[in-house]
């Protein structure tokens, strides 16, 4: 198989895509509204068509015919305009419309269409700019920059505004080792949004893996290049979150949207030919066919090689290793490790997923690192008062019996996906009404607490309670070994209402508020992370030989781990360590480095 996507030479192009079962295929470009067809030719498994001329810049998509059987998973409809699955950059956001499952509605009209892809510069290969132990800050591009003061308004809410100085004085501020962005590639909204008035605010609901998101990245590849040789000229790393794990082309009443209309048996079927839901987003893409792996390996490569980028996480990573079963022996853990550009990336999973034998904590490559929501729980169920000495210990230390002496675990308190931080002590229960679901959606156990009052408060008491319980919280995560992860906003209070799965709610529950910044939080949590960077080689790893003591300084004891009502302890490291001591002392909300 050629080369797919388009690719431009000098004095032709060439247009490949996958497509076996297919009876026909055109490629269709496009003079404004203006659509002109060409014939494909079929070359084994794919369709290719090489036209005269350097095509770069041109408007493109695939119409494909043959049966429409969607229950034998065959869903061609020449009606249908389909993106290249291989597309970088496209002209226009996805818009979901009934017309995109409607057999027979042309959707030419609303579908965006690719952009073929001039000559991409590679970037000099590197090593990654982030090291383990250091402090990854999760980022929503357009949350985080849509109502910041110093960013120009033509900037904010795109990938560029990252780049602007007073956006990287805030992350050297706060001694930020790498960016971890949500998703940025192009996505389309769940089917269930637009009639609630509501849109997809994270971007888990992609369609072509690498193609930039228009409306966050408007200026494409170059766009995402130049802002991550900003960063890294600041010090800074950049990890993109991506999401291989399904299209949101939805599930069997969804939409005909790319791979659905090309190539259906992408998405993983049980026995009896319906499509597997391991994600809850209504398919799984098939990580035991070659073609699959290939396109998800192809993404990776071109983040690296055309824009940079120093890792990835991945969204419900136990798909990558399903066939159907997860298999910590994966091929695709395999063909990273031996690809050029890939083998040295800072490689994140969040371990789980909703399919049978999902949670797969601890069982990734020992080249990966791994969210760990054992340290979130037990970090705040002890601050929340029910939690013991013998768990919190575990976590600060690196969590070694999930990961053994490796310490491969990114610690966090909160995430994109749940409670804020200044909502986890703040509101006992979700408040999701905002979501149009009834305020069934989100978790239903944040082990969150409110200190006695139910969302906002005046009561001086119940502001200083609060305000104890995060500079707890926050000192126990940047005193902890491992890596860090840190969500934008979290550092200065920022609140989503009580709303725990914000996801649809592109507005103010979702934005940032700059003007609402707790300053004095925001200077505690920088001094957090200065103290962490001066010790940076001592928090990756933690040392065997240490002293663990009681408050009065006597060695603790079973017994003293055991205590549900233990106040704390002190751990020392041994001599010529590098890691420094801690301290936890519950009593007086305290915790931190000695």
């Amino acid at each position: 198989m050629q080369q797919p996507g388009a690719v431009a030479g000098a004095d032709n192009t060439t247009f490949t895509v996958r497509a076996p079962r297919a009876s026909a295929l055109w490629l269709c470009l496009f003079d404004g509204e203006v659509e002109c067809r060409h014939a494909m030719v079929r070359n084994g498994d794919a369709w290719t068509l090489t036209l005269p001329g350097n095509r770069s810049g041109a408007r493109y998509g695939y119409r494909a015919d043959g049966p429409w059987r969607p229950g034998a998973n065959l869903w061609f409809d020449a009606s249908k305009l389909l993106v290249d699955p291989y597309a970088v950059e496209l002209d226009r956001r996805f818009v979901q419309a009934p017309d995109l499952a409607q057999h027979g509605a042309d959707t030419a009209a609303f579908v965006p269409r690719a952009i073929v892809p001039g000559a991409l510069a590679d970037v000099p290969l590197h090593p990654p700019q982030f090291a383990r132990g250091g402090l990854i800050y999760e980022v929503n591009v357009r949350a985080f920059t849509l109502l910041h003061p110093d960013v120009p308004p033509a900037l904010r809410g795109t990938v560029a505004a990252l780049a602007h100085p007073a956006v990287i004085a805030h992350f050297r501020k706060l001694s930020v080792g790498a960016l971890e962005l949500m998703p940025i590639v192009a996505w389309i909204d769940e089917r269930h949004l637009p009639p609630l008035g509501l849109t997809n605010a994270w971007g888990y609901n992609p369609v072509a893996m690498m193609a930039l998101d228009p409306g966050l990245c408007p200026g494409g590849v170059g766009e995402l290049r130049d802002t991550v040789a900003a960063l890294h000229a600041a010090g800074i790393g950049v990890l993109l979150d991506l999401v291989l794990n399904h299209s949101g082309e939805s599930d069997a009443l969804g939409g005909v949207l790319s791979l659905r209309g090309l190539d259906a048996d992408a998405y993983a079927r049980d026995g009896e030919g319906r499509l597997i839901n391991d994600t809850g987003c209504g398919n799984t893409l098939d990580f035991a066919a070659d073609r699959v792996r290939d396109l998800a390996r192809g993404t990776l490569r071109h983040f690296v090689r055309h824009c940079g980028v120093d890792g990835f996480r991945f969204d419900l990573a136990p798909v990558l290793a399903r066939g159907p079963g997860f298999d910590p022996a994966a091929p695709f853990f395999a063909e990273i490790d031996s690809d050029p550009w890939l083998a040295d990336r800072v490689l994140i999973a969040e371990p789980w997923d909703i399919g049978p034998g999902g949670y797969q904590l601890g069982r990734f490559p020992d080249t990966w690192l791994e969210w760990n929501d054992r340290f979130r729980d037990d970090v705040r169920r002890f601050w929340r008062g029910d939690g013991g000495l013998g768990d919190l210990a575990t976590r600060l230390a690196g969590s070694s019996d999930l990961f053994g002496s490796d310490c491969r675990s990114v610690n966090f308190l909160a995430a994109h996906d749940g409670f804020t931080l200044a909502d986890l002590v703040t509101f006992e229960n979700r408040h999701n009404l905002a979501n149009g679901e009834q305020g069934r959606d989100g978790h239903g156990e944040n082990f969150s607490w409110n200190n006695g009052v139910e969302g906002p408060s005046e009561d001086p008491a119940v502001f200083a309670a609060r305000r104890a319980d995060l500079r707890a919280l926050l000192a126990t995560l940047f005193a902890s070994t491992g890596t860090i992860m840190l969500t934008a906003g979290d550092e200065f209070g920022r609140s989503q209402q009580g709303n725990n799965n914000a996801y649809c709610q592109d507005n103010p529950i979702g934005w940032i508020d700059w003007q609402a910044r707790d300053i004095e939080l925001e200077d505690f949590v920088a001094a957090l992370s200065a103290r962490r960077s001066a010790h940076l080689a001592g928090m990756s790893t933690f040392p065997e030989g240490g002293a663990w003591l009681r408050p009065d300084g006597a060695p603790m004891r079973v017994a003293d781990w055991e205590d549900p009502s233990g106040d704390g302890f002190d751990w020392h490291p041994p001599a010529g360590s590098a890691a420094p001591a801690r301290r936890v002392r519950r009593g007086i909300r305290h915790a931190g480095f000695l």
